[in-house]
């Protein structure tokens, strides 16, 4: 079976299932986003989805970012 996606293929298929439960999905200013859980009080934001293109010009919401929470 062929799948066609964005997504990588680590983040359909994670090597380990503890890896796949350390990403959650939160609302941060009426925005969705997949974070991963650093367990230090902050999250690294690895994807979001939002209808406002001007969301994805934020550099505070760049994939990578670190937000506290």
């Amino acid at each position: 079976m062929i799948l066609y996606t964005p997504l990588s293929m680590d983040d359909i298929f994670p090597e380990d299932e503890r890896e796949y439960e350390k990403h959650k999905w939160i609302n941060v200013e009426g925005k969705m986003m997949k974070v991963y859980d650093h367990n230090d009080g902050t999250v690294e934001l690895t994807q979001m989805i939002s209808t406002n293109p001007n969301d994805y010009l934020d550099t505070r919401y760049m994939p990578g970012s670190r937000l506290k929470l």
